[in-house]
């Protein structure tokens, strides 16, 4: 890979005719080096030696030689890199990007790369000496996301067995010309720790721009974060249009056709979107249009942002808006919510609401309470987007322990706390068998306005302590659990909607966010520290 030196031996004889020899090799290597050090021949890195007349003595290698190299300088890591000696590879007037035959599927993400490192886009065509060729290889093992990117001879091939693994692959080269100016020489063998990797936004409380959630996709897909959440509807707001009940809409909202294009934008990022209509709680801007659906106590007295679940005419409401934004959506997961309804904090929820406690005695029996109907609730919201292909999640205080009906086992726990009123810890839910996507609000939420104690996170913590396996406060649950801890999401509420503008919120989340997508890629403890972490973060951009 690096050629072979030149040396001259003590006690050999140094006849005119070896100088000579040598001198010429020694000028062969000086002017066969371009000159940024880089061999101008291509190959291994160097010019290759003439052919010797048969008798003749060997004549040294004129290829210069390279230090092995290191891992690219990327975030998250790379989870391998198997070192080699050479020049690697850097963008430059010879260099383009190809598709190979049979690849076509990747020209997306071939020309996207292409404009990110200004060099020519060429096709499905065959690989030429300084060019970077993507490939899809269906039979390559490390699963969907995984990806391997080889670089020697002046050339970088990056595979993958799906479209979303060799994306990653480019995201990896994208960010070792930023931080290093080049893609180091050797082998980049890659995948995730988790298969969910994200961001969620309270888009309901505070109105985002169209292009502020764009701009958090393009973000995203460059930390190789998979899941963005949009919880649109709550309290304050209903944030997207609509078609089937106007009326709740909020004033200041996204269109259709700007969601469309959000859409668009993350499936060519390979980003899930991941839609909310939190329920039977967190529903007064729908309220408001439909008072004589608010929840009343034994008092006569509304309560706020819940629903009747006894009446029929809630659930009619709430499943035409899940099937309606389930077409808009589409995608894979959409979240149902659960949380917080305020019927459950109160000390006896069926005194202070004895037409629920009745129509729960009527359904369940004797033994029925109110904590039945809410968890009716959630699994007749499930019966309605499943049918529609979707996986639904919903949070992890919507689910209740003991009572005449449980959550249906294959709706995914949104763990989030374990200080609301009857929460369970972690291992309750793993150990029934459930799956758990990680938003601990000890690390992961980024709250405006600070209220309840909360503080806004640098993304130290989350880097130095978090891992998917601390649910709740600061305890990692036991690793057995580890297939069920599906990932991860860093979580904005905007409680106090006016406290940060949206730029602010983009800057305030920047290193969190980093740290979120290290955590959730490579296993284990960081090896570099979380100074050289924000240097890191601060070069790439």
């Amino acid at each position: 890979m690096g050629g072979i030196r030149v040396r001259v031996h003590p006690g050999r004889a140094r006849t005119a005719g070896v100088m000579v020899a040598v001198a010429a090799a020694l000028s062969m290597t000086v002017t066969g080096c371009s000159s940024d050090g880089s061999a101008d021949t291509g190959g291994d890195g160097g010019a290759r030696a003439k052919p010797q007349p048969p008798g003749a003595a060997p004549t040294p290698s004129p290829s210069r030689s390279y230090p092995l190299s290191t891992a690219p300088a990327t975030i998250p890591s790379v989870r391998q890199h198997d070192a080699a000696r050479g020049p690697g590879w850097k963008p430059g007037p010879a260099a383009g990007i190809v598709v190979a035959k049979g690849s076509e599927a990747l020209a997306d993400e071939a020309r996207l790369l292409a404009g990110e490192l200004k060099i020519a886009y060429r096709g499905a065509v065959a690989a030429g000496p300084a060019d970077v060729e993507l490939v899809l290889a269906p039979s390559q093992a490390g699963g969907a996301e995984s990806y391997t990117v080889r670089t020697g001879g002046g050339k970088v091939r990056i595979s993958g067995p799906d479209q979303s693994g060799v994306f990653y692959g480019t995201r990896t080269l994208k960010q070792a010309v930023r931080s290093g100016g080049v893609m180091p020489e050797g082998l980049v063998q890659d995948r995730p720790d988790r298969p969910q990797r994200g961001l969620m936004v309270d888009i309901a409380r505070k109105s985002f721009s169209a292009g502020w959630i764009e701009d958090r996709l393009r973000e995203m897909a460059d930390l190789k974060l998979n899941q963005l959440g949009l919880h649109f509807s709550d309290d304050q707001g209903f944030r997207i249009e609509s078609d089937t009940h106007p009326e709740i809409v909020s004033q200041e909202h996204l269109t259709k056709d700007q969601v469309r294009k959000i859409l668009a934008l993350a499936s060519s990022l390979h980003i899930q979107v991941v839609p909310e209509i939190d329920s039977p709680g967190h529903l007064g801007a729908v309220l408001e249009a439909y008072p004589q659906l608010q929840l009343r106590d034994v008092g006569g007295r509304t309560v706020r942002g819940a629903i009747d679940i006894g009446n029929p005419e809630s659930a009619r409401i709430v499943d035409e808006l899940l099937r309606e934004y389930a077409d808009l959506f589409g995608g894979r997961f959409w979240h149902l919510g659960g949380d917080e309804y305020q019927a459950l904090v109160r000390e006896n929820p069926e005194a202070s609401f004895p037409q629920l406690a009745a129509l729960a005695r009527e359904r369940y029996g004797p033994e029925g309470r109110v904590q039945d109907l809410a968890t009716d609730w959630v699994n007749d919201r499930a019966a309605v987007v499943r049918p529609l292909g979707l996986q639904p999640k919903a949070w992890n205080d919507g689910f209740f322990r003991g009572g005449s009906v449980s959550v249906d086992k294959d709706v995914e726990v949104a763990y989030w706390t374990g200080k609301e009123i009857g929460a369970r810890p972690p291992e309750e839910y793993l150990a029934e068998g459930r799956k758990l996507l990680n938003l601990n609000d000890e690390y992961m939420y980024y709250v405006l306005g600070e209220p309840n104690d909360f503080t806004y996170p640098t993304g130290r913590r989350i880097y130095e302590q978090w891992t998917p396996f601390v649910l709740r406060g600061t305890e990692p649950v036991p690793e057995k659990y580890s297939k069920q801890i599906v990932g991860g999401q860093f979580a904005i509420w905007c409680d106090l909607a006016q406290a940060q503008t949206q730029d602010q919120v983009a800057s305030g989340i920047r290193m969190p966010l980093r740290a979120t997508a290290q955590k959730l890629w490579v296993p284990g403890a960081p090896t570099a520290s979380w100074a050289d972490f924000q240097n890191l973060a601060n070069r790439l951009g």
